[in-house]
C-alpha cells in the first residue's frame, strides 16, 4: 500500500526510521483486512494548533485531539459520487498531532514510535469503517489495533 507522508510541523522531531515502521503497519493492515496492495493512505503530521483548527472545521469540536481520519469511501448525501479509476484504492487521510503523541507517549510510558504507530492504526481503522461508539465496537477495534501492532513488534 502506498503511504504518503507529509510533516507539516516543527514542534517534535520525527524519530529516525519512523516512516519505515509505519509502512510495515500499513502492510500488516493490508494482510489483516484483505485489502488490495494498491490501496493508498496519506499521513499528515501537524502540531496541536493545526489539529485544533481541523477538528473545529470538520467535526465542530473546538479542541485539540490526537488523530483525525478523513475517509474517501465515506459518502454523505451532499457529496457527489466520485469515480475511482483505481477501483476503490484511495482510503483517505490520517492526521496526527505529534505534540499530542509526544505527551501521550510519556503518559503511557512507551516510545514515540509506538504511540504514533498506534494513532496511525487507529486512524486507518476508522478509514475502513471501524468505530468505538459502544463497548462491543470499542473492544473489536482495540483488539484489531493491538493485533496489528503486535504484527510489527510494537505491542505494549
Amino acid at each position: 500500500m502506498p503511504l504518503l507522508v507529509d510533516n507539516d510541523q516543527t514542534a517534535v522531531e520525527l524519530p529516525r526510521g519512523l516512516t519505515e515502521k509505519l509502512e510495515a503497519v500499513v502492510d500488516e493492515v493490508i494482510r489483516g483486512e484483505g485489502l488490495e496492495p494498491e490501496a493508498e493512505v496519506s499521513l499528515l503530521f501537524v502540531d496541536d494548533c493545526r489539529i485544533t483548527e481541523l477538528n473545529r472545521e470538520y467535526r465542530g469540536k473546538d479542541c485539540s485531539t490526537d488523530v483525525l481520519s478523513f475517509a474517501m469511501r465515506e459518502r454523505t448525501e451532499e457529496e457527489p459520487e466520485l469515480e475511482d479509476p483505481a477501483g476503490d484504492c484511495l482510503l483517505g487521510d490520517v492526521v496526527i498531532s505529534l505534540e499530542t503523541a509526544e505527551r501521550q507517549r510519556g503518559e503511557f510510558g512507551h516510545s514515540l514510535d509506538r504511540e504514533v504507530a498506534y494513532l496511525f492504526v487507529h486512524g486507518i481503522l476508522h478509514l475502513l469503517g471501524y468505530d468505538h461508539e459502544d463497548v462491543d465496537d470499542r473492544g473489536r477495534m482495540r483488539s484489531k489495533e493491538e493485533s496489528i501492532l503486535s504484527g510489527v513488534d510494537l505491542s505494549r
